[in-house]
């Protein structure tokens, strides 16, 4: 019994224990629960937060999407949502307004691009180093370089202007004077040109050089200019010749005869009758110099005459090296097109023109080393014949060029000539509608271009 009772007493020990630990179990289990309940909570909230950061993400890539809200989502991470969801519309909206104004000012920029490309002169953006940072592409083609070769120029490097210009330039630069129509001479591939500069600076800060320069090629103009101001020239002599060589003819005659006459009587004295050979040298020549005077005014008949310019030229060349070219040897080349090549007028006056060429040619050509004249002639396709008379001699020097064409301007020394040659020559070629002009660009010599109206022959009535 007292073991049975000791077993029960053991038993009952045990189901007490029992009872304690069934309660234990149950706490655990509604713990569990909890627990389970909990971690699921925390298990969809961060679904939610990595949805959240994904998309964060994606609108740090550019793709700007909003984040549905779970409905299971907690109230705090709801707030976020939506606040992110805001804040992505904002962003829309302003990357919207962004992109619009990125390509407006990519559509003005063109806009503006295209202006600055077709513009007819040359630009030119200046640094504050006085640099080229920028240039269209007509300065290009006026300074014959590529962009980058032009970039990073020095604005004075790249002009070469001469001393004066470079003064002007210079002073321009360091007090921040805006230039307008300035003309300028400048050397652009080894050839002179004038050219009108605008230069306008980006700020009135003294510090900053930043600036703008245009430029426009006036070369033809200047050119246009002196040919007017030759032919107001022209004019004025030949108003001149007419008033006065027929008055001074008659007096230059009775010198010339009295000087015979005194030179026959002073046969016996030498002394007296070298003074009377001068006296009718010197008036043969103020006789000559009229004569070419009246050629300013004189008009030619129009008779209808056609000249052939290979034939006349031929016919030229071989008086000429008869007479002048044999003695002095010197070459001369011709390049003619084969057939004819015809102009309006007869040779008479183109005799003349190139005869004082040809003389012209001939002095240059004293004391030259393999001395040589080419003559070419040409229909350069627009109506017109171009005869061209080039030597190989100094050339003429920058500074008379420009007065090569001037009446009594010559370089020869007294008595050599009376500096009408060209003036006369310039005459006789306007009149008949033509030009003559100094090639600057040649730099083996001298070259004369004559440009001459052409007859089409085909529409002319037989």
């Amino acid at each position: 019994m007292a073991v049975f009772a000791a077993g029960l007493g053991g038993f009952a020990l045990s189901a007490s224990g029992w009872s304690a630990i069934s309660g234990s179990v149950f706490l655990s289990a509604s713990s569990f629960i909890a627990l389970l309940i909990a971690g699921l909570f925390f298990l969809r909230q961060r679904h939610c937060l990595r949805r959240l950061q994904a998309s964060i993400q994606c609108a740090q890539e550019g793709l700007l999407e909003t984040v549905a809200v779970q409905p299971y989502a907690g109230t705090l991470l709801r707030e976020v949502t939506d606040d992110y969801n805001r804040m992505i519309v904002i962003l829309r909206r302003m990357f919207s307004t962004v992109e619009e104004c990125q390509a407006r000012v990519l559509n003005e920029r063109n806009k503006i691009n295209a202006i600055l490309q077709s513009l007819p002169g040359g630009l030119l953006h200046i640094a504050d180093d006085l640099q080229v940072s920028g240039a269209n592409k007509t300065a290009e083609e006026m300074f014959g370089l590529r962009q980058d070769q032009i970039l990073g120029q020095n604005v004075f490097d790249l002009l070469q202007p001469g001393e004066d210009e470079r003064e002007v330039l210079r002073d321009a630069f360091l007090y921040k004077h805006r230039l307008r129509n300035q003309e300028i001479r400048v050397s652009v591939r080894g050839s002179e040109h004038w050219l009108s500069l605008n230069l306008a600076f980006l700020t009135e800060n003294e510090a900053d050089m930043g600036a703008v320069i245009t430029v426009q090629d006036i070369t033809g103009y200047r050119q246009l200019q002196d040919s007017v101001a030759i032919r107001e020239k022209l004019v004025a002599m030949g108003q001149l010749a007419a008033g006065v060589a027929h008055e001074l003819n008659t007096p230059l005659g009775n010198i010339l005869g009295y000087s015979q006459l005194l030179r026959e009587a002073a046969a016996g004295d030498e002394k007296l009758a070298g003074y009377a050979a001068i006296v009718g040298d010197e008036t043969k020549r103020c006789s000559r110099i009229i004569h070419d005077l009246l050629n300013y005014a004189r008009r030619d008949p129009c008779n209808g005459d056609t000249c052939d310019i290979n034939a006349f030229i031929r016919e030229l060349i071989d008086t000429f090296i008869t007479c002048k070219l044999k003695r002095y040897k010197i070459p001369v080349v011709l390049d003619l097109p084969p057939g004819e090549l015809r102009i309006d007028g007869g040779c008479n006056y183109l005799d003349i023109v190139l005869t004082n060429l040809l003389l012209n040619a001939i002095q240059a050509l004293d004391g030259i080393q393999d001395p040589r004249i080419r003559i070419a002639a040409y229909a350069d396709g627009s109506g017109c014949v171009t005869i061209q008379v080039e030597d190989t001699g100094p050339g003429i020097p920058p500074e008379l060029r420009s007065r090569i064409f001037d009446p009594f301007f010559t370089t020869k020394r007294v008595g050599e000539g009376s500096g009408l040659g060209l003036s006369v020559s310039q005459a006789m070629m306007v009149r008949r509608g033509g030009f003559i002009r100094h090639d600057p660009d040649y730099t083996a010599g001298t070259r004369f271009v004559l440009r001459l109206p052409a007859v089409q022959m085909e529409r002319v009535v037989a």
